[in-house]
């Protein structure tokens, strides 16, 4: 098996109804979160080559991944956001570019928006303090490399050219890289577990690369964050900025000063009251 494409969705059966029709490659592994929305019997009925996993409530992403990574036998996996659509024969091109690139551990392509952005989630330096001071400022408009590292404007999104992390919505690994590294942090339930694969993937020596000759349609906000439910919503803004807490910790703070933390920490709370 060349590779295995693993999909987390809860309660994203359109979404993921779309997904599923626009691959056209690999083994796929669903893994449903415990929707309510009638998921699993679309998956059963319209898509019966598909391996399904039904957990019986939401356990998260990064343990829902690992689920699915766990029952995977490509050589390469792909992480890929039910709320994704990708074109035809995309998925080989990334594979034929990591079978160029030995020392490239990680990839991930052009991820665009419906209006016609680029997502900058797929294209990201690691958040140390300074990067994530700027962009929370919005000094990153700047495009310069000094205030711009958190999305890395300043590169050129039309070259493949190396990053620190591409997004969770598609995430193309080697299954090398997965056997020695491990599997998604489960510590991170929504948000930032990507980031930390990312920054784990690294530490071991491996490259990660943006690779913007593929570009996949991500229909980002119509699912998890941008719920029509109010408390939903809030409950997945905690999320985040735990998972900003929870990255700094790991591999931060050992880094800087307790002053350097205190400044961390009091601005990751401000910025949840936004």
């Amino acid at each position: 098996m060349d590779v295995s494409i693993i999909i987390v969705s809860f309660n994203t059966k359109e979404l993921l109804r779309a997904c599923l029709k626009s691959l056209d490659t690999g083994e796929i592994i669903v893994v449903d979160n415990g929707s309510s929305d009638g998921s699993v019997e679309m998956v059963k009925k319209e898509f019966r080559s598909v391996i399904l996993i039904v957990n019986d409530e939401n356990r998260g992403f990064a343990v829902a991944n690992n689920q699915g990574l766990k029952r995977a036998h490509g050589r390469y996996l792909l992480l890929l956001n039910s709320d994704t659509e990708v074109p035809e024969g995309a998925i080989k091109e990334v594979g034929q570019f990591m079978d160029e690139h030995p020392d490239v551990g990680a990839v991930g392509p052009k991820l665009m928006l419906p209006n016609g952005t680029i997502d900058p989630a797929c294209h990201r330096g690691f958040p140390t303090p300074w990067a994530a001071l700027t962009y929370f400022l919005g000094l990153e408009k700047i495009h310069s490399q000094m205030f711009s590292q958190y999305h890395q404007l300043y590169k050129n999104f039309n070259e493949p050219h190396e990053i620190d992390s591409p997004s969770g919505a598609f995430y193309y690994v080697r299954r090398e890289v997965y056997e020695t590294v491990g599997p998604l942090d489960e510590d991170y339930f929504m948000y930032g577990e990507d980031l930390d694969w990312s920054y784990r993937i690294k530490q071991a020596g491996w490259k990660i690369y943006f690779y913007p000759n593929v570009t996949v349609l991500h229909r980002k906000k119509q699912s998890g964050r941008a719920s029509a439910d109010h408390a939903l919503r809030a409950k997945t803004q905690k999320y985040f900025y735990d998972t900003m807490k929870l990255f700094y910790k790991k591999h931060y703070r050992h880094r800087y000063s307790w002053f350097v933390t205190v400044l961390v920490e009091l601005g990751i709370k401000l910025q949840a009251q936004l």
